[in-house]
């Protein structure tokens, strides 16, 4: 399975997204079943490390973004990865409106698939303080923990068929 997360830059909610993900899934039966990336809609921070409040943030629970670099989603991404998991209704927009029809199933606003408040955005912290990105990890936390029940669901699925 590979998972996409994906939001605007590509340097605050999706790598937070991405690492709270990969951590949740190699701490569950699912490890080494998932494969994640994050990108963002936009180009303005490609090749940049996560906003220092996103490493500072993730550090802070045990998880070490620092390493990971901001791209931008390219038309390869849709067909690389089974679901792109969108931070907002505007990602998602953009993301459908960018890929081929055949892919708009795949894409999906990463709280809603993840079993969290049907049409839901994980809001952006990038103009907020310390406190707002605390808040969106928590958000993120609760989705990580959507994510792999869905995945281990969908494994014991596959395993019984």
């Amino acid at each position: 399975m590979r998972l996409l997360v994906v939001c605007l830059g590509n340097i605050c909610r999706s790598p937070m997204a991405e690492g709270m993900l990969r951590a949740r899934i190699e701490a569950s039966p699912l490890a080494g079943q998932v494969i994640l990336d994050s990108v963002g809609t936009g180009n303005w921070h490609a090749g940049e490390p996560p906003d220092p409040r996103a490493i500072t943030t993730a550090a802070r629970h045990g998880v070490d973004i620092s390493g990971l670099r901001a791209r931008q989603l390219s038309r390869d991404d849709y067909s690389r990865h089974d679901w792109l998991l969108c931070a907002d209704r505007d990602n998602l927009r953009d993301v459908r409106a960018r890929g081929p029809a055949e892919a708009h199933s795949r894409c999906a606003l990463l709280l809603e698939w993840a079993g969290m408040a049907a049409d839901t955005d994980v809001r952006d912290p990038y103009t907020g303080d310390d406190a707002e990105f605390e808040a969106v990890w928590a958000m993120l936390d609760r989705a990580a923990h959507g994510v792999v029940t869905r995945l281990e669901g969908e494994l014991r699925a596959r395993e019984s068929a």
